[in-house]
This record gives C-alpha cells, sequence and structure tokens, in this order.
C-alpha cells in the first residue's frame, strides 16, 4: 500500500467524469515518447477519463515538484547528450545506491540467463547496493518472477521485484477502486493473481481464450455492467471474443477504465527471434474504442514513484539499467535517474547511433557483466 504522502500526490480533490469514483488524473502516470521513430508510443488517454481542472506532472516529496514542464525540458537535456561508452563500472557503481534492473534483454531472454548475471548480481550485493528488478511483461505475478529466477539460479526476494501484473493492482488499489465493482482481465494469470491479492472481483484472462461467438442474425453479446476496469496486458490467448467482452465494457458501462500494463512492440518469449508484445493486444483494444490506455508500466513514471517512497530511495541515487530505449531508458529519465543501456537486448549499437533516434542514455555497454570487467585503469 502507498504512503499516505504518495497517496495525496496521486489523487486530486477535483471529481472525475467517471460516476464510479474519485480517480487521479491519469496523465500524470503518461508519458509522450519523444523519439517520433520508435514503434512504442504512450499517449495521453481519453478526454473524458480526464478530470480538465487536475493539473499535470507527478509530485513527489522525495524527488522534490516534477511538473510537465520539467520532464519536457529533461527529455530535451538527454536528446541533446550523446550516450557514452561505460569505460569506468567502478566509478558508476559508487555513484548510486540502488539500480533497476530490466529482466528480459538484461537478465535473461526467455528462458536462458544471460552469461554473467549472476556474478555480476553478487558483486553489487558485495558492495551493499540495493537491486530492484522492474519488468514490463504482466503473465507472472512477483511470486512466480520468483520462481523463475530461483529456477536460473539467481537469489533474488520477491520484495525486489515489481512485475507490472503488480502495477496494475497496485494503480488500482491507489485510487480506491470500489471493491463492488469488477475488473475485466484482457492477460494471463500474472494479473489474475495480482487482483486476487489486492482483493479485487475479475473475470476474464485465460479461461476466456476458449469462448467463442457464434454471429447469428440479431445476435447481440452481453456484458458485464458492473465491470469498472479493464486491465490490458500481453495475452497469448487472445480472441475476438476477449476484444469484443472488453471493447463492450469500456464504450458502454460509465466511467469504465482502460489501463494497459505495457504498450511494449516485441517480447522475448525465446532466445532465438523477437515476438509480437503487449503493445498488439493493447493496441486492438486502441483500434475498437477510439481510446487511448492509461499505462502503469514503463516508461510511465507509476512503479518508479512506488518504489522511491516503499524503499526511501532518492531518484538521484538510482540508476536504471535496461536494452530498450522508449521504455527502461524513457523510464529513468523520467524519474530523474541515471540510465545505463545495455545491448543484450532489443537495441542494437546502430540504433542507438541513429540519427533518427532522440533518447540517448547516459552510457550503454554490451551486457551487465561488463561490471566485472570495465575498472578505472582501462579508461
Amino acid at each position: 500500500m502507498l504512503s499516505a504522502s504518495v497517496l495525496r500526490t496521486l489523487t486530486t480533490t477535483t471529481t472525475s467524469s467517471s460516476p464510479l469514483f474519485t480517480s487521479p488524473n491519469p496523465n500524470r502516470f503518461l508519458t509522450r515518447n519523444p523519439n517520433p521513430q520508435s514503434t512504442h508510443t504512450t499517449c495521453t488517454p481519453h478526454r473524458s477519463s480526464i478530470p480538465s481542472s487536475s493539473p499535470s506532472g507527478f509530485i513527489s516529496r522525495r524527488s522534490g515538484r516534477i511538473g510537465s514542464s520539467t520532464l519536457a525540458a529533461k527529455a530535451s537535456a538527454s536528446a541533446s547528450a550523446v550516450a557514452q561508452p561505460l569505460k569506468d563500472a567502478d566509478e558508476l557503481i559508487g555513484s548510486v545506491e540502488t539500480f533497476i534492473f530490466d529482466c528480459d534483454g538484461v537478465i535473461w531472454k526467455g528462458d536462458k540467463l544471460i552469461d554473467g548475471v549472476g556474478e555480476t548480481l553478487d558483486l553489487l550485493r558485495s558492495k551493499r547496493k540495493r537491486l530492484v528488478f522492474v519488468t514490463n511483461n504482466s503473465t507472472k505475478s512477483r511470486k512466480q518472477y520468483g520462481k523463475k529466477f530461483e529456477s536460473l539460479g539467481l537469489n533474488v526476494s520477491e520484495e525486489e521485484i515489481f512485475a507490472s501484473s503488480f502495477a496494475a493492482a497496485a494503480y488500482l488499489k491507489s485510487i480506491n477502486f470500489p471493491k463492488d465493482k469488477k475488473v475485466y482481465v484482457i492477460g494471463e494469470e500474472g494479473i489474475l493473481k495480482e487482483l486476487e491479492l489486492a482483493e479485487f472481483q475479475h473475470l476474464g484472462g485465460p479461461e476466456d481464450g476458449e469462448k467463442k461467438i457464434e454471429l447469428k442474425p440479431g445476435y447481440m453479446m452481453h456484458h458485464d455492467e458492473n465491470v469498472g476496469a479493464v486491465v490490458v496486458g500481453f495475452d497469448r490467448y487472445l480472441n475476438y471474443y476477449k476484444v469484443q467482452y472488453g471493447t463492450l465494457c469500456i464504450r458502454e458501462n460509465p466511467g469504465c477504465l482502460f489501463i494497459a500494463t505495457n504498450r511494449d512492440a516485441v517480447t522475448h518469449l525465446t532466445d532465438a527471434q523477437e515476438w509480437a508484445g503487449g503493445g498488439s493486444m493493447v493496441g486492438a483494444l486502441i483500434g475498437s474504442t477510439q481510446r487511448e490506455p492509461l499505462v502503469v508500466g514503463k516508461p510511465s513514471t507509476f512503479m518508479m514513484d512506488y518504489l522511491a517512497d516503499k524503499f526511501g530511495i532518492l531518484k538521484s541515487q538510482i540508476c536504471m539499467v535496461g536494452d530498450r530505449l522508449d521504455t527502461d531508458i524513457l523510464f529513468g529519465q523520467n524519474g530523474g535517474c541515471k540510465t545505463l543501456l545495455v545491448l543484450s537486448g532489443v537495441t542494437s549499437l546502430s540504433m542507438l547511433q541513429s540519427p533518427t533516434n532522440s533518447i540517448q542514455p547516459d552510457f550503454y555497454t554490451n551486457k551487465i557483466s561488463d561490471f566485472l570487467s570495465l575498472k578505472a585503469t582501462t579508461v
């Protein structure tokens, strides 16, 4: 549960257009991607879901007041700087207290651990660094991700793991989503488990993947009018039934929220190739509802603000490590953190250095195990 101080920053005193409950301005968790060439875009939600008198930008007691103009200035400054190759790992390690790691493409690819990860995490723990693992993949709960880390030989506690499935449930709790309302899930087991832990009623998920619609003359599909939110995440069981059901809830239930765990274009289901990501599922609902979702995963700052409050972390003392420019690096930049891009996942060096790319991390390196070999003496 978020602390009272952060809850005050998450909510506003204005009344939402939704008759179901008072919600914060969803726009304060959304960031526009400054890279027009990127395949990922996180946009402002539909006007009807935003309190018109609410201020934009998230205010954090730990990091000071950050408005939309400040974030825009930071993005502009980052775009004008050129990422530097990481030459002195010790200097970077010594300059921060916490490392936030993306998982897919940084720690593992599919179910295969990237070389040197275990030794690197051991090194950082020996230097008393706090480690946090944040993933946009919503297919698993925190507990399930803990088992995946364990299966790969990594000692990571559940308290160190933050998946977008958890972020969706945490967001609903932060806005006091009514317990008598339901959540329709287009996604997998991870979202369902996190909603159960948060004691929210839910329907949908994998079991709806078996349902079909028989289109007959005069047929009309019915939906639960008590659904107050539709959460869309990565879903290998997506079908027309789910798309239509979610569409009806969003379009016809007054004030129904449209929440996306992420809008990643691709993901790593195996280490052999890239696969269509959660953004493709979200895109189906955007097309059918003509609404933009509220995104709780990266690069939204919701999880960053949650982590900063939970652990008492100063954002200037965090280094965000990831393989994606438009989610991981933008997530760190929006949060006011140092950023390190690793080339072990989605982003290649040519993509980073392309004239069309405007998202520049502070540093880049091949993989996180470079921390083991890059010393000051090599500069």
